[in-house]
Parts: structure tokens; C-alpha cells; sequence
């Protein structure tokens, strides 16, 4: 596989390199300490073009390829989670669906507000009684003329308390089970719908995820993303590409933590010389680097896949769990190379650690991602496609 970075793929890392160094960096800390939403720095994120990357610039995004995606949201999540999961859902989930799946009418009315930024969207699938189980939809949207008529509840909503449209999935048909599963756009500022408190979270602190609650919310017709029935395959397509995001999410923590402890690690003197030069050290770094680079193959193979318009979803799967993982092994690795120093805020890297974990958790856990691999696996897929 070809992963030289192109001219403009190098453009777009450099520049959110140096908008996370010098835009996200400042306050973080105290961003994720008080979990006061970085509207500001969403702002500049949008003004930067990194909430509509891949839409169409017909609909007023960047008409950007996956992986440029990618090195985007590593860069920024070496430095601030909570931001590039806002990024993530509304490049991911949210403009990819309405872009992938919804009709010419829906793309224009509501692709340029998300892609610039003048709108934040949300992706509302789980609920109390619905994590990894999307089939048991409880929330219902019964068709009542021209309009369904939308009652529920959805939790851990990213960009719960912000967002201006939400992707809603929701029953139509119970008697059909996931055949009867629909797909909305859902305007916040419609009677019925109400916001839940935020949610006092382990990591990615500033992000606001909320619950949700739908009371006979009236929807048009028209704003039923694809055919009746079709909301949960929709769901399931898109999720595809949202691991992709997790994925470089993941990298970018891990990638994050690496430097951070490979810098201490070169400054921080033990025993006449600097820790980096003790084999136990030098040796943590080396297994940090290695499955950390890896990571990143996983993700750049998904990416690409996904670009040319090839099967990735077993890739995006391998992928998300992989880097997860790594993730979450290499900011505690992170931390214990840091020693007491790596136990305190000052330092970043028990934040990054603490960041990590979602990362094994949403938009599919870990044992969700063996079980999609495993059933391509099963169906004769032993690896996903490769090209050269």
C-alpha cells in the first residue's frame, strides 16, 4: 500500500498541528477540569474547515479524502479529545449520513450549516435499554399522515447540548423488528425535544454528552433519511465510517502520550543520566512506538479503502479495535514513565489516559469490533482487500 502523504495531505497535518499546539493546547486543562464546552475553539474548527472535511464542496465543505480526515483528527487529539470527538461526530456520523444517504433536498437545507460550522449535528442511537443492541430501538416514530410522530429517550449523546440537528434512529414498525427501523433529521428547536443534564464524564470531559428525550416530536416525511425500513442498515453503514474517526481519535491520544513521555523521558535525569537511556525506559518507548506505528497503518489502510469506494468495514473495525487498545496500554505506559509526575494534571498525560478508555467504548465496544471482524471472517473474508 502506497501511504506517501500527498502535498495537500501534508498541508492539512501541518495545519491542524499548529492549530492544536497553539488554539487547544492553552486551557485544556481547565476546559476538562470545569467541562466547559470549547465553543471557542469549535469556532476556530470550523473556521479552519475541519467540521465538513469530506462534504462536497456543492454543500460547502472541503471535498477532502479520509485520510486527510485522519491526520486532521490525530493531530488534534494529541492535544484535546473532547474537541475531536465534536469533530469526529459531525464529520463521521453526521455529514457523512446525510451526505451518503439523504436526499438532494435534505443535503442542501442542512450539509452547508454542518459543514460550516453554523450548526453542530448529533448521531442518536443508544439508549438506557440499547447499547450494543441496536436491533431493541424503544424510541418509536409512528407515521401519522404526513409527519411520524417521535417519542423517547436517547443517551450518551455527543454534542447533546449544542447540536441544531440530530440523526434520530428510531421503530416505525415493531412488528417488523430491525426491518421496521427508521432513520430521521431531527430540527432541536422543534416542540418536544428536551435536553437531559451533562453528563459528569471519566474523560473527554469538555465534550457535552447528554440524554435526550423525544415527546411527540412531529417529523416530516421528508425528513426520513432514506426508504421505510432502512434506518438500521443506515445506522450500521455509518458506523463503518465513524470507527474510522474513533480510530485516528485513538492514534492521536496514544501518538499524544508518546511524545509527551518520550520528551520527559529525554529531559528527566535518574542515576546520572537521563531515563531515556535506561534500558527498562528505552524499552517501554520502543513497544510504544512499534504498536503505535501500526495503529496508524491500521487506520491509514481504512481510510484509503474507504476512498476507494472498496469494502472497509472489517478494515475500520480491525482498525478502531486495534488502536483503542494501543491507547489505552500506551497512556498508562505514558503515565508510568512519567513516575509521580505523570499523576497530576500539570503533566497531560492521566488526562490523555483517562480520554482513552471511551475510545474501546463508543461507537462500538471492543467486543462489538471482534464480533463484526469475526463474521467477515466467517462469511470467507479472511483479511480486508489490499491494493498496491
Amino acid at each position: 500500500m502506497n501511504y506517501q502523504l500527498n502535498d495537500e495531505q501534508l498541508a492539512v497535518q501541518e495545519a491542524a498541528r499548529e492549530f492544536a499546539q497553539k488554539e487547544l493546547l492553552p486551557g485544556v486543562i481547565d476546559r476538562d477540569r470545569t467541562m466547559r464546552y470549547p465553543a471557542e475553539q469549535v469556532a476556530k474548527m470550523a473556521e479552519l474547515g475541519f467540521l465538513g472535511m469530506m462534504v462536497s464542496p456543492d454543500y460547502g465543505g472541503g471535498g477532502m479524502d479520509t485520510l486527510s480526515y485522519v491526520l486532521a483528527m490525530e493531530e488534534i487529539s494529541k492535544v484535546d479529545s473532547s474537541c475531536s470527538v465534536i469533530m469526529s461526530v459531525n464529520n463521521s456520523l453526521v455529514c457523512h449520513g446525510i451526505e451518503k444517504k439523504g436526499s438532494e433536498e435534505q443535503k442542501k437545507k442542512y450539509l452547508p450549516r454542518l459543514a460550516t460550522g453554523e450548526w453542530i449535528g448529533s448521531f442518536c442511537l443508544s439508549e438506557p435499554g440499547s447499547g450494543s443492541d441496536a436491533t431493541r430501538q424503544s424510541t418509536q416514530a409512528l407515521r401519522d399522515g404526513d409527519h411520524y410522530i417521535l417519542n423517547g429517550t436517547k443517551n450518551w449523546i455527543t454534542n447533546g447540548g449544542t447540536s441544531k440537528l440530530h440523526i434520530v434512529i428510531a421503530q416505525s414498525a415493531p412488528d417488523k423488528g430491525h426491518h421496521g427501523i427508521n432513520a430521521f433529521l431531527v430540527e432541536t428547536s422543534w416542540p418536544g425535544v428536551t435536553i437531559g443534564a451533562k453528563e459528569d464524564k471519566l474523560g473527554i470531559r469538555a465534550s457535552d454528552t447528554h440524554t435526550i428525550m423525544y415527546n411527540d416530536v412531529r417529523v416530516p416525511v421528508q425528513n426520513r433519511i432514506g426508504e421505510d425500513g432502512s434506518g438500521f442498515a443506515f445506522a450500521m453503514k455509518i458506523l463503518d465510517g465513524g470507527r474510522i474517526g474513533i480510530a485516528s481519535q485513538a492514534l492521536g491520544i496514544a501518538a499524544g502520550a508518546y511524545e509527551l513521555a518520550l520528551r520527559y523521558a529525554q529531559e528527566r535525569e535518574a542515576f546520572g543520566k537521563p531515563i531515556v537511556q535506561h534500558q527498562a525506559i528505552a524499552f517501554k518507548l520502543a513497544n510504544m512506538a512499534t504498536e503505535i506505528d501500526a495503529a496508524r497503518l491500521l487506520v491509514y489502510r481504512a481510510a484509503q479503502l474507504k476512498d476507494k469506494g472498496l469494502d472497509y468495514s472489517m478494515a475500520a473495525s480491525m482498525a478502531k479495535l486495534f488502536a483503542s487498545d494501543v491507547a489505552m496500554r500506551h497512556t498508562v505506559e505514558a503515565v508510568q514513565i512519567h513516575g509521580g509526575y505523570g499523576y497530576v494534571k500539570e503533566y497531560h498525560v492521566e488526562r490523555l489516559m483517562r480520554d482513552a478508555k471511551i475510545t474501546q467504548i463508543y461507537e462500538g465496544t471492543s467486543e462489538i469490533q471482534r464480533l463484526v471482524i469475526a463474521r467477515h471472517i466467517l462469511k470467507g473474508q479472511l483479511y480486508p482487500p489490499v491494493f498496491y
